[in-house]
């Protein structure tokens, strides 16, 4: 199976889509016309013989998740996944992704079965050479991915984004599969735009986003789905002993704890400027306490620069990320879309560094919508330094009034139940395709 990723605007993007059926419809057709090339090729699609009746919808409920490349499209899926199991435990769920990637380990973890298929990739600028093949790769990731979803026999698509999400959503809408996407950013990427005309729900995160939207009447502001750990109460005492074991009573009523995110792979400009800040604010601050995930790539590096302190935890990457949001008083992180919403969620004050290397430029995007509803602190990279971090980060961890005014603002802006109204959505959408049938 394979993906495909879409970053242009879509007034300009070479791409055209027609479904056309023949009267049994036993054939579905796909044109794609780009600006170098033209094909079509049809796909010999097998009708689904065994109609569902509606006593058996719960019981043999089977949904297919398209969620890849980062954990901010990987873990509003699982999330989903987790509230369908709960309402419904016999529900079948597959999930669809890369080979060896992020969730090729991560889905599995949580416990759901995985297929790994080829992505394929929409290089910048759109007319360089390495797209030449892509009218051919995206074809042959179509029928990867009609096999595979023909194999599972789905009721229902949920596209969460990554590359793998456009081939597996375009692929079940030509099958006639119900296919619903979940969009984290604030403003949508194209790939989820081309979706959305084909997708029966589209659930957004704010209800700006639904603006963005050509067919406003399929979008539903239900917020971002976070994990079920990430929902469950835990104190800020006890995740605190887990990262720092030594600390003692007495000082974890004083503590202060700066969560520092440098993304899954890592941030080079946020380490950068954490590497020349931390050990000062340590020696000045007897009572700060500085947990630093760095990322995987980076890790190495830092931890050679890094001196060791006893209020310092330096990691590659945090899989115990509920206990640090718990643990912490303030985040420093990049701005994916889910880390935004889990900070919401977790009513955290945060200071926010969008990458500048993410595509239409989401992550600025993101952090100015959270500086607009939780007052969130957002620097650019370009003005990113040690000495800027430094003082905000001071501003804000003194200031105990502005802390609990930007939690409170925060937590307000979330909506922790985004998970199980989606999955009620799909449940909905599937029992009434039943009854029609």
């Amino acid at each position: 199976m394979a993906s495909f990723s879409l970053h242009s605007h879509p007034s300009t993007f070479p791409f055209y889509y027609s479904s056309l059926s023949t009267p049994s419809n036993s054939w579905r057709c796909i044109n794609f016309q780009f600006r170098t090339s033209k094909i079509s090729c049809c796909l010999s699609i097998q009708e689904l013989n065994d109609v569902k009746s509606d006593a058996d919808v719960n019981d043999n409920l089977r949904v297919v998740f398209a969620a890849g490349g980062t954990g901010g499209h990987i873990y509003p899926a699982v999330a989903i996944a987790d509230e369908l199991k709960i309402i419904n435990p016999t529900t079948q769920i597959l999930f669809m992704g890369s080979q060896n990637s992020m969730e090729s380990s991560s889905v599995p973890s949580a416990g759901y079965d995985f297929v790994s298929v080829t992505t394929v990739p929409l290089y910048r600028p759109l007319l360089s050479p390495k797209n030449l093949l892509l009218p051919y790769r995206l074809i042959k990731s179509l029928i990867q991915c009609h096999s595979a979803l023909k194999d599972f026999n789905p009721d229902i698509v949920v596209g969460t984004g990554g590359y793998v999400s456009f081939p597996t959503c375009l692929a079940a809408a030509l099958w006639g599969i119900q296919v619903v996407i979940q969009e984290q950013n604030s403003v949508p990427g194209i790939a989820n735009w081309v979706l959305s005309f084909l997708a029966e729900k589209v659930f957004v995160a704010f209800n700006s986003t639904i603006e963005c939207f050509p067919r406003k009447d399929k979008c539903i502001a239900c917020g971002n789905p976070v994990r079920l750990s990430l929902r469950t109460y835990v104190s800020k005492a006890v995740a605190r002993f887990n990262f720092f074991p030594r600390l003692r009573k007495e000082e974890e009523a004083k503590a202060r704890v700066l969560l520092v995110l440098g993304g899954s792979f890592g941030a080079n400009a946020i380490n950068i400027a954490m590497l020349n800040l931390y050990y000062q604010m340590l020696m000045e601050k007897h009572n700060l306490f500085i947990i630093w995930q760095t990322g995987v790539e980076a890790f190495n590096e830092m931890e050679s620069l890094v001196r060791n302190h006893p209020h310092l935890l330096l990691t590659p990457f945090l899989h115990s990320i509920d206990l640090a949001y718990a643990a912490a008083d303030l985040i420093v992180s990049r701005a994916g879309a889910m880390t935004c919403y889990e900070i919401l969620a977790t009513g955290k004050p945060a200071i926010l560094i969008p990458s500048p290397n993410v595509a239409e430029g989401h992550q600025f995007k993101n952090a100015s919508l959270m500086a607009d509803v939780a007052g969130s602190r957002v620097i650019i990279e370009d003005e990113l330094d040690s000495i800027t971090l430094g003082t905000t980060i001071e501003q804000i961890l003194g200031n105990e009034g502005l802390m609990a005014e930007m939690s409170e603002r925060a937590f307000k802006a979330a909506k922790p139940g985004a998970s199980a109204e989606i999955a009620q959505h799909i449940l909905s959408l599937v029992e009434s395709s039943t009854q029609k049938k």
